[in-house]
């Protein structure tokens, strides 16, 4: 999965004009993408505060369930309600940067020891679902650099994610998925978009 600069910016912009359209009431805009996100993939829209980095809301498909260019618009409506925060206002719009990030499908990690999931785990590359029974959880790739996490740090944070205890992960009844991501995001409000290099 490689995107190019153009069409990580492309699916910024489509995120941040169907965002100003939820927010000030308005219909979703007609989108019109290249074929290339014709294809199922996953997707999250991530919103921060700026200056201050801080989370104002991120929602996502981890799961290929739509096409890409129905995925973003759907994440960026949602993520001006996500539920951990108050509805977003028209103020705020000129305050957020939007990030998207775009995900390979999940792939179940295959050890023969659960000591040894953390070794096949990259900071900085894989984000990280874990599931068992109805309780689930995910972080995206981004997540432990910005806490400054290790591998087994990240495996405990994902668990409690999910409402299980942190040591959950060394339970063969847990699943463990893995997946990567490309991360394109305004660097200012409304400014140029870049990708983002975490790793």
């Amino acid at each position: 999965m490689m995107f190019s600069e153009e069409d990580g910016e492309l699916a910024v912009k489509t995120a941040r004009e169907v965002i100003e359209a939820k927010v000030k009431g308005g219909s979703t805009p007609e989108i019109d993408l290249p074929d290339k996100f014709d294809r199922e993939m996953g997707v999250f829209v991530t919103l921060n505060r700026h200056p201050s980095e801080e989370l104002r809301g991120c929602i996502g498909y981890p799961e290929p369930v739509y096409k890409l260019k129905k995925a973003v618009v759907k994440a960026a409506r949602n993520a001006t309600e996500d539920p951990r925060f108050p509805p977003m206002g028209e103020d705020e719009l000129g305050q957020m940067i939007v990030e998207v990030t775009l995900l390979t499908p999940p792939e179940e990690i295959q050890v023969d020891e659960r000591s040894k999931l953390p070794d096949k785990i990259v900071c900085g590359e894989d984000g990280l679902i874990i599931s068992r029974g109805m309780n689930k959880g995910l972080l995206l790739p981004q997540v432990p650099v910005e806490q400054g996490w290790d591998e087994e740090q990240f495996l405990a944070h994902t668990c409690r994610k999910a409402g299980l205890p942190p040591d959950s992960w060394k339970d063969e009844s847990c699943t463990i998925q893995k997946f990567q991501g490309q991360i394109f995001r305004e660097k200012a409000p409304n400014g140029d978009i870049e990708e983002r290099q975490i790793a």
